[in-house]
């Protein structure tokens, strides 16, 4: 009995349709292979947010564009009773290829791993989520180095940073990129600072700027050989 020219068709489609989902899964696996082991080169930066803790390496860098979001209001600090107060970031952030993949959003949220100890309880946090698979990381700040510390910080750009994780989230279908962050520093800053006018008096409560900035930002894990 030899096969019809409908059956001929069929094994031909299906075998079609098993290449091409094999080939796209080869395409994902080379991807993530790719950002697992990118090789970082850290740039020169003030000595305070130098990530000296044994064991931790840099493995993910991400070119930062957006905002820094502020919202003018009651300040004890400030002559006018007033001040421009950050209320959350707002950036994407891009690999170094030439087609600019976007790899991680980056805003304020309220902490909601229940691992950590003692819990944050919503605690509002730094936050990055990973673009491809949606794991989090939440961070706090360690220190920061701004124009008046260090000459490597530009008098018109917000501090460089360093921040360690104080919680992490896995996405909705188990992917952990971001799940194995120890430390993030912010480096490289443009831009970002809060606006001079339009938050003088109590007149200007509420008033919000945007304030656009550029920064990369510098992953780490534990690494491998601990």
């Amino acid at each position: 009995m030899t096969d019809s020219p409908k059956s001929d068709k069929k094994i031909t489609r299906y075998m079609l349709t098993a290449a091409r989902v094999a080939a796209i899964g080869l395409m994902i696996t080379a991807g993530a292979r790719a950002a697992h082991a990118e090789n970082v080169t850290l740039p020169s930066m003030p000595g305070n947010i130098v990530v000296t803790e044994e064991g931790n390496e840099p493995f993910l860098l991400g070119h930062g564009f957006g905002t820094q979001n502020y919202v003018c209001a009651p300040s004890a600090a400030s002559a006018t009773g007033v001040a421009f107060s950050l209320f959350t970031p707002q950036a994407t952030l891009f690999n170094d290829d030439n087609d600019n993949n976007q790899l991680i959003t980056h805003f304020f949220s309220p902490n909601s791993d229940p691992t950590v100890v003692p819990p944050e309880a919503g605690t509002i946090r730094v936050t990055w989520e990973d673009s491809r698979d949606s794991s989090r990381v939440w961070a706090k700040l360690l220190q920061m180095s701004t124009s008046t510390d260090s000459p490597l910080v530009s008098t018109d750009a917000v501090a460089w940073l360093k921040l360690q994780t104080v919680g992490v989230a896995a996405g909705p279908v188990g992917g952990g990129r971001l799940t194995n962050v120890t430390f993030i520093q912010r480096v490289n800053t443009a831009g970002g600072l809060a606006p001079k006018t339009g938050c003088t008096s109590l007149a200007d409560l509420g008033n919000r700027a945007f304030i656009p900035y550029s920064a990369d930002y510098i992953f780490y894990r534990q690494s491998h050989s601990n």
